[in-house]
């Protein structure tokens, strides 16, 4: 089971007991507005996958390290953040991440302070090799948490994406695992994130 704590947060694999939770925050409409396509639309989809996300976890070919966020203090859920394998090679596990939370602590840093940690894990811990993730252009805060976290911009595709009724452009970032051991001194970006 995995479990990880940085300054403010907890960082942990899901347990049966967080089945409310996890369906309350898939069917959020302002927490999926960017992801509708995994939204869930009904409690018997969410137990579903809830389902297939606690046998993953109990698994020998782990394929999705999605953690249950929430603040160290009051234990309140904050969302969800973390990678699933796409392939796995010679090298190292090749990963596509992601995160999501409620509104309410969009602009606290919450994610990049979270991101962070699970990067550090993902690369020193889970034998991950490419990290990649992306947002649509709009979507500045999502993009913002990746800059804050040294993440490489690789790609813009133009009116890429069918969203919200008209076509929209996505940014593509990367992190490789030597970007991440050549960025010289976290605690300095740590510091920055809270400026």
């Amino acid at each position: 089971m995995i479990y990880l704590e940085t300054e403010r947060l907890i960082l942990r694999d899901y347990t049966k007991d967080d089945a409310e939770e996890y369906s309350r925050l898939m069917a959020d409409d302002e927490v999926m507005y960017y992801l509708q396509d995994i939204q869930h639309h009904s409690r018997e989809e969410s137990e579903k996958y809830f389902a297939d996300i606690l046998q993953d976890i109990r698994g020998k070919d782990r394929c999705r390290y999605f953690l249950h966020m929430q603040k160290k203090d009051t234990k309140e859920q904050i969302g969800s953040i973390g990678y699933t394998v796409m392939d796995t090679t010679p090298v190292g596990k090749l990963v596509h991440l992601g995160y999501f939370t409620y509104p309410k602590f969009w602009g606290c840093d919450y994610v990049t302070e979270a991101l962070e940690k699970v990067m550090d894990f993902a690369f020193s811990k889970g034998g991950v090799y490419r990290i990649t993730t992306g947002c649509l252009k709009e979507n500045r805060g999502s993009e913002r948490v990746m800059q804050k976290c040294g993440m490489i911009r690789e790609a813009e595709h133009v009116d890429y994406e069918w969203h919200d009724g008209k076509m929209k452009t996505r940014m593509e970032y990367r992190m490789l695992k030597s970007d991440w051991e050549s960025i010289p001194c976290r605690a300095k970006r740590a510091c920055r994130r809270h400026e």
